[in-house]
């Protein structure tokens, strides 16, 4: 069975791990900090926003996957995939600020709901209510 909608989510989330990746590593190199934070403010929010894309993205796939092979996916799970991961992006851009601002609110807010409302619906799956 090919899950399309899981596939390309994990594609993207692949490519957007990168970019943090890279993010966090230009930062390093233009400041000189190999190991740790070095107490760099803008080191320390980049870190963050990495590390809590990591932290929320696997339930996220892992949602979208059980979710897509129970049958339940469908143009929906693409759209919900979609926001869920440009949140994730805007929440990056916001970390890079010092002040708290939308892009950051609101990639913690859609990331929030989405994990929740996966979640209910995987549940619901599971026990034969949809």
């Amino acid at each position: 069975m090919i899950l399309p909608v899981s596939l390309t989510s994990c594609a993207a989330a692949a490519l957007i791990a990168m970019w943090l990746m890279l993010r966090v590593s230009k930062l390093r190199i233009d400041c000189k900090i190999l190991h740790g934070d070095g107490g760099n403010e803008a080191l320390i929010r980049r870190m963050r926003a990495q590390s809590n894309f990591v932290e929320n993205t696997p339930f996220v796939l892992l949602l979208i996957a059980g979710i897509e092979l129970a049958g339940h996916g469908g143009h929906w799970l693409s759209i919900v995939a979609g926001i869920y991961l440009l949140a994730r992006v805007a929440h990056a851009i916001g970390m890079d600020s010092s002040e708290g601002n939308k892009l950051r609110s609101g990639g913690v807010a859609i990331t929030m709901f989405t994990l929740l409302g996966l979640a209910i619906y995987a549940v619901l799956i599971a026990a034969g209510v949809v």
